[in-house]
């Protein structure tokens, strides 16, 4: 499900390749750094930790534990 209109952060995090979300390791609100670990997305049986590109504090969460999403698909939004 995409988010509300007017809740995207600045600063979208993308997946990097098709797979199914194992985990979502933050909650909206939450601040992060740069480089930690947002979203665990399996993909080929292989775990891959999708991690912070910048600083700032989760927006939106825009998939949730068990969806499968596309490559290029919006996991999050930081500002």
């Amino acid at each position: 499900p995409a988010a509300p209109a007017g809740t995207a952060g600045a600063t979208p995090v993308n997946a990097p390749m098709p797979g199914n979300i194992l985990d979502v390791k933050v909650a909206v609100g939450d601040a992060v750094k740069s480089g930690q670990v947002l979203v665990i997305l399996e993909a080929m049986k292989m775990e891959n930790e999708i991690v912070a590109p910048c600083a700032g504090t989760v927006a939106a969460i825009n998939v949730n534990k068990g969806d499968s999403v596309d490559s290029g698909s919006v996991l999050l939004s930081l500002n």
